[in-house]
């Protein structure tokens, strides 16, 4: 299941305006990430969405060579680390990345951070589960 298939990237363009205009966000450094539930049938539950601004990257290589490390990261760490902790009473999860770092980091330093990124987000979920 270490997979990422078109069904779990956010495409739809009315689901992403409905993100970006409706869903709430947090900053946990080097990441911005926008979230919200909505109400649909959907097989897997969260879609989710990666961005690295071209305003702070002007070589498409440097934003691709993020993106791919974040995605991988996301790969590797999404059922332990944060499908686990997602309530299934909620629906789908529409979930944004933003990249807002200056540096070109190592995978093992966005991994770290993503992960804690994952944490961040269960805990503004379930207040109440936080102390568990």
């Amino acid at each position: 299941m270490y997979t990422f298939r078109k069904e779990e990237r956010l495409c739809s363009r009315k689901h992403l305006e409905l993100l970006f205009k409706n869903g709430s966000s947090f900053l946990l450094y080097p990441f911005r990430v926008s979230y919200i539930f909505i109400e649909e049938k959907s097989e897997i539950p969260v879609q989710v969405v990666i961005n690295v601004p071209k305003k702070r990257y002007k070589r498409a290589v440097d934003r691709n060579l993020l993106k791919r490390r974040i995605r991988e990261a996301y790969r590797l760490n999404k059922l332990e680390k944060f499908y686990a902790f997602l309530p299934e009473d909620r629906g789908l999860l529409l979930f944004s990345l933003q990249f807002v770092g200056k540096d070109k980091y190592e995978f093992s330093f966005i991994e770290k951070k993503l992960i804690s990124t994952f944490k961040r987000f269960h805990t503004l979920i379930n207040p109440n589960e936080a102390n568990k």
